[in-house]
């Protein structure tokens, strides 16, 4: 993929990212749609998906990079987790909920495979000069 797309692809998708939760914040969605969370965290790990393409400038794609690009996002995933524990404990007062932290580390690597797959399938394309 060119890398000039696949920036305007990230600054996109990252400023869409922060108005969508801006005004989820604002309404409280993540509290009047129960799957809204899912999606915002789909979309977080597409976003990191993407970014770890971009920042190690990768030209094939390998089972290899596949298991990297997975790791990452899930290492993302769960330091956000952890955040979002300590937060819950320590100001809201919330308790901690299994169930909803292992969907939403499912949806981070949900949105990092559909990123490989994003990136994947034009580098099929170019590689057996498909038009």
């Amino acid at each position: 993929m060119d890398r000039r797309k696949l920036i305007k692809t990230l600054i996109y998708l990252i400023f869409l990212i922060f108005l969508v939760n801006f005004f989820a914040n604002k309404f409280y969605w993540y509290s009047s749609i129960w799957y809204f969370d899912m999606i915002m965290h789909f979309l977080g790990g597409f976003w990191v998906g993407l970014a770890y393409f971009y920042i190690f400038l990768l030209q094939n794609m390998s089972s290899r990079l596949i298991f990297k690009i997975l790791f990452s996002v899930l290492i993302i995933g769960v330091g956000w987790e952890v955040y979002e524990i300590l937060v819950n404990d320590i100001l809201a007062q919330n308790p901690f909920n299994y169930i909803d932290t292992v969907s939403d580390l499912f949806f981070d690597l949900f949105g990092g495979l559909c990123a490989i797959l994003y990136l994947w399938i034009p580098l099929e394309i170019k590689k057996f000069n498909i038009k």
